[in-house]
Formats: structure tokens, C-alpha cells, sequence
């Protein structure tokens, strides 16, 4: 009997080459299986809807339905108008305005489903729900408004600039070299 049988696995003897082995679980980036899981939550959430809609049948609609749903599991403050604490970013009491996803969350969900989209036979880029320009209104609108409500007003990040103190890497080609 061989040695690197396990206990639960006959031996190639009595195997007689039908044995398969198990299929090997390939271990998904960080970023895979939040995908797949952001996939499998909107997926369960239009299940929820009422009446149910199925993936074929969803719009851009549903998704910005969806966010809103999100908003009630978010942990950023975003202060309304009226509140005294509105514009100030470290405010110095508790207040009773709600808490809300945060735009970058959203924005990162968002790429995520449309990626995800595309990989579940979702048709042409244009036709991505997730894509549609309703949403990315909706994102600026949210960004802009809980940039007001901290009073951090959002600037895209510049490209640095390249200084004389940034290294450059050469990297040399040995491939043709004739071994002298």
C-alpha cells in the first residue's frame, strides 16, 4: 500500500483508475470574494422585493433602491442642515442625525457589482445598470453632500509630481546577451 494514502482514500490498487481527485479550491483574492459577495447580497435583496425580481429583469432603479437599503448598516454621521453641528468636522457632542454609507463605500460596492455584472453574462457595457448615469449622479450627490455635512470639502487627488529625489529603475534585458 502506498504511502500517501489517506485513511478515507482507497488504495490505487482497489482504485482501478477511477478515482477523481477532489477539485482543488482556488483561494480568491480580497477583492474576488467581496465581488462575490456584493454580488450574492444584491442578488438576495432583489429576491426581497416585492414581488421578487429576477437578475434579467432589474434596472438602474433597483440599484439606487438598493443603496438606499444600504444606508440603515452605515456608520458615517452625515449631519442634515438643521443640525448645529452641520459643517463641522469633529463635532463635540452626539447628535441624533443619521448614520449613512459612506460615498467611497458605495463608490467601491459600485465598481465592484458592475465588474461582477459583466462577468454574469450582463450583456454589452452600455447596458450595465450599474454604469448608468443616474447612479453616478446619485455618487456625486452623495460625496458633495457628506462633504458639506463634515465641512471637508472633496478634491480629487493630484498626480505627484516626480522629484529629483524619486529612484529610477532600469531594468536591463539579458536576453540577448551572448554570455560575455
Amino acid at each position: 500500500m502506498s504511502s500517501y494514502n489517506t485513511p478515507d482514500q482507497p488504495s490505487s490498487s482497489s482504485n482501478s483508475g477511477h478515482h477523481k481527485p477532489p477539485p482543488v479550491q482556488q483561494q480568491l483574492s480580497r477583492y474576488e470574494s467581496q465581488k462575490r459577495r456584493d454580488w450574492n447580497t444584491f442578488l438576495q435583496y432583489l429576491k426581497t422585493l416585492n414581488p421578487p425580481i429576477k437578475m434579467s429583469h432589474f434596472d438602474h432603479t433597483h440599484v439606487l433602491s438598493f443603496l438606499d437599503y444600504l444606508d440603515q448598516f452605515g456608520k458615517t454621521k452625515v449631519h442634515h442642515q438643521a443640525c448645529a453641528f452641520f459643517g463641522q468636522p469633529d463635532p463635540p457632542s452626539p447628535c441624533t442625525c443619521p448614520l449613512k454609507q459612506a460615498w467611497g463605500s458605495l463608490d467601491a460596492l459600485i465598481g465592484r457589482l458592475r465588474a461582477a455584472y459583466d462577468e454574469h453574462g450582463g450583456g454589452s457595457s452600455d447596458s450595465n445598470p450599474f454604469g448608468n448615469g443616474s447612479i453616478r449622479i446619485h455618487l456625486r450627490e452623495v460625496r458633495e453632500s457628506q462633504a458639506k455635512a463634515r465641512g471637508i470639502p472633496y478634491r480629487k487627488k493630484k498626480k505627484r509630481k516626480k522629484t529629483a529625489n524619486d529612484a529610477v529603475v532600469i531594468k536591463k534585458d539579458f536576453s540577448n546577451s551572448s554570455g560575455s
